[in-house]
């Protein structure tokens, strides 16, 4: 049996039910859709998400309030669900979602963003680390590790629209896209570089400029899985065509 997986940074739930959020899902039909930046608290949660019956909805909300958050929708119940890292500093800010199904484990994450000040720049690469670290770990069960999300980092210039202009901005810091080539060393296969090796293929892109329809943009979402279990993974791609947030959804079909 397949499966198809999304990931989508919606860029806050609330406003992208706006868009046509739930239509998309009603005529795409993934079997599981990773969220990011959900922007929610617990009580906040639109009753118009009652239209996806279909899905169980699990939610990770940070204590602070319009910020960060992630969530998962998936038709099958998994095995059990895990809200963070067991770490305070990353917990509290609802990034983390790991589900663990019969055939595999999905990882939902939020990464932080460093582009505010050398603390958070910090901060961020604490998050790495240890993501890292827990990767590692559920990978030791021998089950198929799927890892998803916003990353916020490009990986290679071939990754965002303007290398050079951007070498010096978090997002693609060489000190960020060092922890990148750090889990392709330990072993880690980024799912769209697999199957699509051409440029110009980005998931997210500036409101600011107006970016999108000119495509200036980057890929920071990404599928990872083990490079033992990648056999498993029949393609991975990026919905440039789903509109509704400044990311689009990427994706995976993988075997079970």
């Amino acid at each position: 049996m397949k499966i198809e997986i999304w990931s989508w940074n919606v860029n806050g739930v609330r406003a992208i039910l706006n868009k046509d959020f739930i239509g998309t899902l009603q005529t795409e039909k993934p079997d599981i859709i990773g969220l990011q930046e959900t922007k929610l608290q617990d009580h906040q949660i639109p009753s118009e998400l009652e239209q996806l019956s279909e899905y169980n909805k699990f939610w990770s909300h940070a204590e602070r309030k319009g910020y960060s958050g992630t969530a998962l929708l998936t038709k099958a119940s998994p095995l059990s669900v895990e809200y963070g890292f067991g770490i305070p500093e990353f917990d509290n800010e609802g990034r983390i979602i790991i589900a663990e199904y019969e055939k595999f484990i999905l990882f939902t994450i939020y990464f932080p963003n460093g582009a505010m000040n050398d603390e958070r720049l910090a901060y961020k690469l604490r998050f790495y680390d240890k993501a890292l670290e827990v990767m590692q770990s559920k990978r030791a069960t021998g089950k198929m590790v799927l890892v998803s999300g916003d990353v916020n980092t490009a990986h290679k210039e071939i990754d965002l629209s303007n290398p050079k202009e951007n070498s010096k901005i978090s997002g693609f810091l060489p000190i960020e896209r060092a922890w990148v080539d750090r889990i392709v060393e330990a072993g880690w296969v980024d799912t769209f570089r697999k199957f699509n090796p051409d440029p110009e293929q980005y998931s997210w892109w500036s409101y600011r400029t107006a970016a999108r329809p000119r495509n200036v943009g980057w890929r920071i979402d990404y599928f990872f899985v083990q490079e033992e279990q990648l056999e498993r993974v029949i393609t991975a791609g990026i919905r440039q065509d789903i509109m509704g947030s400044d990311h689009c959804p990427v994706f995976v079909v993988i075997n079970v």
